[in-house]
């Protein structure tokens, strides 16, 4: 197998729960084309946003957000929500860069993992459900129909969370030795440029300008990250990536949602830029 379906492969072994296998060569080839992380989230959006579009069309619209949630961390793993909550035990731990850093490494749970775990899920259930709002208010934009819109934003959403994982690594600085130092080592800006544009074009023919906003934010998102994890730790390592992916989907679907809410109070004159 060449180098880059390898990485390719490993790429859905380390970022989904989908069992093709993971070795250290395999890694090791994923970390020299870590904008593969993009095409990744690519191809787990498309797998959500079918999902999400089943489920919408069955349910109930508060079950079905529950349901698509359920199913994004069926899918992904939990590995990055993990990260999130060290993230958060390390954020609100007291005293000395020491004791946060080691905060941030220690294998049990924090109240302050759990205060963020818990935040960034409620977070996640609230901005499904105000984009499905939106969406319902909206109607159909250009030539696309109103039950597209949720899959479509929850696609773009995903490859924003991949770009904001591939931003850590291109702009941070490890503060240890590990997988995620590998993956900071080798992602200079000519891989993160490679992801940008990947993950620019595709969310624009998903969603449109209103898919660019969403990528664009999930970016913005993943810097916020790097600002904090940079004033509490002094760099970034391997949750913080972690904590990078769930905060630009975040970000991503808020954006969305936003953009959804000045097209449907013409806000700012803005909703022909947006329809």
């Amino acid at each position: 197998m060449s180098g880059f379906l390898l990485a390719a492969r490993t790429g859905f072994g380390f970022l989904s729960t989908i069992p093709v296998g993971i070795t250290m060569e395999g890694l090791d080839e994923l970390v020299k084309r870590s904008y593969l992380f993009v095409f990744t989230g690519i191809i787990l959006g498309l797998l959500i946003g079918m999902f999400t579009g089943i489920v919408e069309y069955v349910f109930p619209a508060n079950i079905s957000a529950a349901l698509v949630i359920v199913f994004i961390y069926y899918l992904t793993g939990l590995n990055h929500l993990d990260g999130l909550s060290d993230f958060g035990d390390g954020c609100t731990a007291h005293g000395s860069l020491e004791k946060k850093i080691s905060a941030l490494k220690d294998m049990s749970l924090g109240i302050g993992g759990v205060a963020y775990c818990v935040i960034g899920l409620i977070l996640l259930y609230a901005s499904i459900s105000s984009l499905q709002q939106q969406i319902y208010m909206t109607g159909a934009i250009s030539s696309l129909p109103q039950w597209t819109l949720l899959p479509l934003s929850l696609f773009v959403s995903e490859i924003g969370a991949k770009q904001g994982m591939l931003t850590i690594a291109a702009f941070g600085k490890s503060i240890h030795e590990g997988l995620g130092s590998m993956m900071i080592d080798k992602t200079d800006v000519g891989k993160y440029l490679a992801g940008l544009i990947m993950g620019g074009i595709v969310s624009v023919l998903g969603l449109g300008l209103i898919g660019l906003i969403g990528f664009v934010a999930a970016i913005f998102g993943a810097f916020g990250v790097l600002n904090v994890s940079n004033r509490h730790f002094g760099g970034v390592n391997g949750d913080c990536i972690g904590t990078a992916n769930e905060i630009a989907r975040l970000t991503s679907l808020i954006a969305i949602t936003m953009a959804l809410f000045a097209i449907n109070t013409g806000y700012g004159g803005l909703s022909w830029m947006l329809l």
